[in-house]
């Protein structure tokens, strides 16, 4: 029975890391972002976030693999969007959390940004 439950712990632990993981670049963030408020074909999404192309379509690809976001047909062209209004939640929610802890995360030399 304990090694069940410690199963499940692992589990869910390597999931959450997981789905960390999926937010944790900064091109995936900034294509995230863009997303928040309407659903943005890949051109759209470039200007928004000055990023390459082959990047974006790169993160895209990333992104609809692991659900976070969500695709659909207009036209010649496919929108993409958040796929959960929990993601930005989450997104808002992070923003409300640097609030507090930005000093230790500013000073924080094991996680260097990109």
């Amino acid at each position: 029975m304990v090694q069940i439950v410690d199963d499940r712990k692992s589990a869910t632990i390597e999931r959450r890391a997981k789905l960390f993981r999926g937010f944790a670049d900064p091109s995936r963030l900034a294509i995230l972002g863009a997303l928040c408020n309407e659903p943005l074909a890949v051109h759209e999404i470039v200007e928004r976030t000055e990023l390459s192309q082959p990047n974006v379509s790169n993160h895209l690809r990333c992104l609809l693999d692991c659900g976070l976001v969500a695709s659909d047909r207009d036209g010649r062209f496919i929108r993409y969007r958040i796929s959960s209004p929990r993601i930005t939640v989450l997104l808002s929610d992070v923003d409300a959390l640097l609030e507090v802890v930005s000093e230790g995360v500013d000073a924080c030399n094991n996680y260097r940004g990109a």
